[in-house]
């Protein structure tokens, strides 16, 4: 099977490295890697009322990607290196799918802040060259904050790049389209998942994560023109179709599907209430029609923002059944 990959929808789920921390924050205590981490968190909390860690302290456990194609369509969804979630396999089949599918648009929520550098850190961490993406200067840098052809941040285009603050985050992004947003776990709870030894579940909330960005992705498509409504809905019922048919090999999908819920069309259901109070079918009012978002004209300009390739699957570091990778020192 071959896919051809234009847009890489990710997440990233991450614990505490405690040594590090016992080494740099707490040198010649003796505390050990847990105790150094307790003791971190309490620090935190006093002054931000949150036990999450910064990410220079923290190594990815869970990273779940959606590969979608040229008209946003999902064509798979994988766990990296599940069962096993081995930190360094994880970074290196993260940055090596990266440039084996020439270099899709990354698509995150809030990812600017967090999860690419987390990515980062953990290439660097484990020796990982990634020339490619340190590549270029200025705006055409694939790292410039504004470069939204190499790495869209939904948080960004929902707030203009901080401008205005997204409260509620991408729980409520998903939820104002009526996607299950957060369910069970939340990023403070992650670290104690691990320490319990949860590490499947905590691969799960991080899928569930994935299916929320790409539903916010797509509407953030139809926002910015390069879908129309009626495209969006489709595409929401083509993953729907794709979470079912994998539901039985997978809680994750079953817990998603339990809180699935469909979006609420106003003017569609305006136009219902009028049939029913006038006892016919009539259609929506002429104001409604005239700000219906599925009037919009769809765009012809949504090209790729890098080129596809065409990869075997069987070869592709991101499917669950990857391989060690040895990272390539740089």
């Amino acid at each position: 099977m071959t896919q051809s990959v234009t847009y890489l929808v990710f997440d990233v789920e991450s614990v505490a490295d405690g040594d590090l921390i016992a080494k740099v924050r707490y040198p010649g205590e003796g505390l050990t890697p847990a105790e150094a981490i307790t003791r971190y968190q309490s620090e935190i909390f006093e002054k931000s009322g949150t036990t999450f860690i910064p990410h220079t302290f923290q190594i990815p456990i869970a990273v779940v990607i959606a590969k979608l194609d040229a008209e946003f369509r999902m064509l798979d969804l994988v766990s990296l290196d599940e069962p096993h979630f081995r930190s360094h396999v994880i970074t290196a089949n993260f940055w090596k799918g990266w440039d084996m599918y020439r270099r899709p648009t990354w698509i995150t929520f809030n990812g600017r802040s967090f999860d690419l550098p987390i990515m980062e850190m953990a290439a660097f961490r484990y020796g990982i060259s990634l020339a490619k993406w340190f590549s270029g200067s200025g705006y055409k840098a694939l790292r410039n904050r504004f470069n939204s052809e190499a790495h869209l941040d939904l948080q960004d285009l929902l707030t203009n790049f901080g401008a205005a603050r997204l409260n509620g985050g991408l729980n409520l992004a998903a939820q104002l389209l009526g996607k299950p947003g957060k369910m069970g776990l939340n990023g403070e709870a992650v670290q104690q998942k691990y320490d319990e030894g949860g590490k499947m579940e905590i691969s799960d909330y991080c899928r569930c994560d994935v299916l929320d960005t790409y539903f916010v992705f797509l509407r953030c498509m139809v926002l910015t023109g390069k879908l129309t409504l009626e495209q969006e809905i489709e595409l929401v019922q083509q993953a729907k179709d794709f979470i079912q048919q994998r539901a039985a090999d997978c809680q994750a999908y079953q817990d998603y599907l339990g809180q699935w819920g469909e979006w609420v069309d106003p003017w569609e259901a305006e136009a219902v209430d009028e049939a029913d109070e006038n006892g016919d079918a009539t259609g929506p009012s002429e104001s409604g029609d005239s700000n219906h978002g599925s009037t919009a004209e769809q765009t012809t300009d949504s090209e790729p923002t890098s080129s596809p390739v065409e990869a075997d699957s069987t070869a592709n570091p991101q499917s669950d059944s990857a391989t060690d990778v040895t990272p390539k020192t740089s």
